[in-house]
């Protein structure tokens, strides 16, 4: 089996590409680089916009990915100032490797993981339970070894006594965006992703359970050590935690942690 790093570096290019952009060469002044979760694609792109008319000599570049393709990235010396993981495994590994400044980690929003199924939910999946049916076969999640989604699943199901008939029909997604696009598509019979996610393609996916994770979704943010960093990325982070900055992010269904 390959190693978690082996894995992780496996999905770091193709990962990135298929979330959102890949930062290259050295940053430009001016330029402030968020690396931030699948999940907060929509409300990260937002937050930056309202960051950038506050700043008006700012540019905020957002690079969207599982939260571990966005780590290895950081640790192999890709630039970042800002680092937004979904989970707080990654960023605990993101202390470990000493990629970040310690003091500036805080929590910032928490999540729901649930169960969705496309809209005319051809195999009728009512919940967990349908999801040993005979006529169930294909079931999408983020893989548990790079994506954060997948973890907070693999926990939730392991304690429902669900993981074993779930396995046998895993379809494993690079991020979590790519899991709701399986289930958008019907590619799949059902999927698990975030609640926030699932509420934006409420016209083509249906939740039909919300899981009892076995720790609370809650996602981290911290500014990145590194040599060159853009002075305001702390400023980045203050924002994202003052009242302007979560009204943003309420708007895309995440809570305050």
């Amino acid at each position: 089996m390959k190693s978690y790093s082996r894995i992780v570096r496996a999905l770091c290019v193709s990962g990135a590409l298929s979330a959102g952009l890949v930062f290259g060469g050295a940053a430009h002044a001016g330029e402030l680089l968020v690396s931030g979760a699948a999940s907060l694609t929509n409300a990260f792109k937002e937050v930056g916009e309202a960051f950038e008319k506050k700043h008006s000599d700012t540019k905020v570049l957002n690079s969207f990915a599982a939260s571990d393709v966005l780590l290895q990235q950081i640790v192999n010396g890709a630039p970042a100032d800002v680092f937004a993981s979904a989970d707080q495994k990654a960023m605990d590994k993101a202390g470990e490797a000493d990629v970040i400044v310690p003091d500036s980690r805080a929590d910032f929003v928490r999540n729901q993981v649930v169960l969705i199924v496309p809209n005319d939910n051809p195999k009728n999946v009512e919940g967990l339970a349908s999801l040993a049916n005979a006529d169930v076969t294909r079931i999408a999640f983020g893989n548990p070894e790079t994506v954060p989604v997948g973890r907070y699943t693999k926990g939730a199901l392991e304690k429902a006594g669900a993981w074993e008939a779930v396995t046998e029909r895993q379809v494993l997604g690079q991020n979590v965006r790519q899991v709701l696009d399986y289930v958008s598509r019907g590619e799949v019979d059902a999927g698990f992703v975030f609640a926030t996610d699932a509420a934006i393609m409420k016209d083509k996916v249906k939740v039909v359970e919300t899981l009892e994770t076995v720790t609370p979704v809650t996602y981290p943010i911290a500014v990145v050590k590194r040599d060159g960093a853009n002075p305001q990325a702390q400023e980045y982070v203050d924002f994202i935690l003052s009242d302007e900055g979560q009204e943003i992010l309420a708007k895309y269904g995440f809570s305050k942690p």
